[in-house]
């Protein structure tokens, strides 16, 4: 049975868009807390919070990238700097900060130069960190190119294998590699041979969810399949029930609500099933999202995200 037109075709590229902002602290509670002092230049709670979250190298670069999106970011990771100018923890915040100022739409031509500088700097102080390289690879897929990004992503790897983000950023950026329709495109092999690669457990096994969803993001940009899920037919081909059985019954049995991107997965997740036509086996992962949405994959084939993830989580509940 084909499945039913979702709610993701009611509000495609309006004129207005939601003011909705998402939060990429997550369900962080500690980070959000140490977040609120940290925005108001009070940088000690950051110091401490950064030293408990040690070598958990995912955690770290989740809660310093949170960090790093606080507007004044760079100013009070510069102070902290000055006040402590061995401090990796420091060089690294103000990395990270740096890179998000870069990719602002206003930032100066001078800003990816700076925050290049900022994470060599960072890198340099401890070695074995891979989030210094983490903020390179997130700053080339604005101001790089794709081989800039995967040259990062090998440090990366070399000092953590199974970097939860660094393998979405690598996705996303080879699913644009060719954006003609192709059903062998090198993104499938990548995702397969990365799940195969970690360990049972690893939330990397819904990685191959996450390349046949950008490379539904790269195909409807490119005009090559219709933007409306149903009508493009690239939630029912074969391809999309493998890695969707494979990814789900990952979840079931592994579900890993300890990982700090843990509701990123979950929403690429539910939006793939909502997209299958499967909005009963979504609903248990919208119990599990909560308030915590994701822009992405929400905001793909143009639309507004915040209204697609509460129109999809309304057919899947039954409820607003």
């Amino acid at each position: 049975m084909s499945p039913p037109p979702p709610p993701l075709g009611r509000s495609r590229r309006r004129a207005g868009r939601s003011d909705h902002a998402f939060d990429p602290a997550l369900d962080d509670s500690e980070l959000i807390d140490v977040r609120s002092q940290f925005a108001q230049g009070r940088w000690p709670r950051a110091r401490s919070l950064l030293v408990a979250t040690g070598s958990d190298w995912d955690r770290r670069g989740h809660r310093l990238l949170a960090l790093a999106a606080v507007p004044s970011a760079v100013g009070w990771a510069h102070d902290w700097l000055l006040a402590e100018p061995e401090s990796s923890d420091a060089a690294t915040l103000l990395a990270c900060a740096t890179v998000a100022r870069a990719r602002h739409p206003k930032a100066d031509a001078a800003e990816p130069g700076r925050a290049r500088e900022a994470c060599l700097a960072a890198a340099a102080l401890d070695p074995a960190d891979p989030t210094p390289w983490l903020g390179l690879m997130i700053l080339e897929r604005t101001h790089g190119t794709h081989e800039e990004a995967a040259a990062h992503f090998e440090e990366i790897r070399a000092r953590h294998p199974e970097h939860h983000h660094a393998h979405h950023l690598m996705t996303a950026g080879l699913a644009e590699v060719n954006p003609e329709s192709d059903p062998l495109h090198a993104v499938y092999d990548f995702a397969a041979w990365a799940a195969e690669q970690a360990p049972a457990d690893s939330p990397l096994a819904v990685l191959p969810v996450v390349a046949h969803a950008e490379r539904y993001r790269v195909l409807v940009t490119a005009g090559a399949v219709p933007d409306d899920p149903a009508a493009s037919g690239h939630w029912s081909g074969r391809r999309a029930r493998q890695v969707m059985k494979a990814a789900f019954d990952w979840w079931l049995e592994w579900e890993r609500e300890d990982h700090p991107r843990h509701r990123a997965d979950l929403n690429f997740l539910a939006h793939a099933k909502i997209c299958e036509g499967r909005p009963a086996e979504a609903a248990a992962l919208f119990h599990r999202i909560g308030p915590h949405a994701t822009e992405a994959p929400w905001s793909y084939a143009g639309r507004d995200p915040y209204p697609e993830f509460l129109a999809a989580r309304t057919l899947a509940l039954g409820a607003p």
